[in-house]
């Protein structure tokens, strides 16, 4: 079966060639069925903003690396014990591509995202066929289609988020990075009544489409003074949220510059590995209490997100699509940033379904 890999790892922004990661289309085995997995057929994959960081061997250095992992697609067999989802040949699906194993100390715990045993059942998305663990495949709505399906995953991620955000009705937020990620927060947030809800971000076309979500403010980072135009909205006092969603080294202090008192700040973007950011302790702890998390996947937010397919507006995200014998074209147009979202066709029996 075709499967994306990257092949030689490099950024994908690097003009000399000895030196830029490679993608290439392969042909690898379909991976066997276990007795509790199901094998899907892949309709779409979208591209993550991770996946060029696997390219650039943020999460190890090995090749090839198989790519993608926000899927959509149709059951085509079950494993003979694959009966606890209720699912059954021909159903359209998304879903988790961890599989936690529910035994260690961190499942057990209610902290899935630290499984000790999860990485080892991963099979990337961008291919025809997966084959996931049963727990991982979640059912679509009727309404859903295979196209908007594969939004399942990103969509987790924005329940995750804004379950550690923990925002009052009312209270002021924004959101630094307008990626499918960040604007798909800001319709969360404006769905929980944030104020001032602002969203930072140089793209222009972003910067409507957080307009089209909800948003109260735009600020164009790249003509406008960020800090004196976040201090005008919000009344000098800051805001009450600031989720920094750009990854962008240059800009990672902002979120504290546009912090209230007890600000809650949370870095979910992935910024290069090695960087380490400066703070002063004293104003930003002793003075101000702000408080720092972040997001490390989604543990116990798929079902929800699930309920979510129907009620977010995904259109804008699911327009643009290559089929996978165009995987390297489809890269090169997601690093271009002129589209909010890039998917892939893995069967085109399966496209626009």
């Amino acid at each position: 079966m075709k499967q994306v890999n990257a092949t030689r790892i490099g950024s994908l922004k690097e003009k000399d060639p000895d030196k830029r990661g490679v993608l290439e289309v392969l042909d690898v085995p379909v991976p066997t069925v276990g007795e509790n997995d199901v094998k899907i057929k892949v309709a779409y994959c979208s591209i993550c903003g991770s996946d060029p960081h696997s390219v650039e061997g943020i999460f190890g250095p090995r090749v090839p690396i198989g790519m993608g992992h926000e899927i959509s697609g149709v059951v085509v067999e079950l494993g003979a014990k694959a009966t606890v989802t209720g699912l059954k040949v021909g159903d359209r699906v998304a879903g988790n591509f961890l599989c936690y194993c529910g035994t260690c100390y961190y499942c057990r715990n209610g902290q899935q995202q630290y499984c000790t045993n999860t990485f080892g059942h991963f099979s990337p998305g961008m291919s025809e066929y997966v084959v996931w663990h049963e727990n991982q495949v979640y059912k679509l709505p009727d309404s859903v289609s295979l196209r908007t399906g594969c939004m399942l995953e990103p969509l987790s991620i924005a329940v995750r988020v804004n379950d550690k955000a923990n925002i009052k009705v009312g209270e002021r937020v924004a959101i630094q990075g307008g990626g499918p990620i960040g604007l798909l927060i800001l319709q969360m947030m404006k769905k929980r009544a944030a104020t001032s809800l602002t969203l930072i971000e140089p793209i222009a076309e972003r910067r409507e489409l957080a307009k089209r979500f909800g948003a109260d403010h735009v600020i164009d980072p790249a003509s406008q003074d960020v800090v004196a135009e976040c201090m005008k909205i919000t009344n000098n006092l800051g805001y009450d949220c600031v989720v920094e969603a750009s990854g962008f080294i240059p800009a990672a202090k902002i979120p504290i510059q546009i912090a209230a008192n007890e600000a809650t700040l949370m870095y979910i973007s992935m910024f290069d590995n090695t960087y380490e950011m400066p703070i002063n302790n004293f104003d930003v702890f002793h003075q101000r209490e702000l408080t720092f998390t972040a997001t490390r996947v989604a543990p116990y937010s798929f079902p929800r997100a699930v309920q979510m397919l129907e009620h977010m507006d995904l259109e804008p995200f699911t327009k643009k699509s290559f089929f996978i014998d165009d995987a390297i074209e489809a890269f090169d147009c997601h690093m271009s940033g002129q589209h909010p979202k890039i998917l892939i066709n893995c069967n085109k029996d399966l496209a626009d379904k």
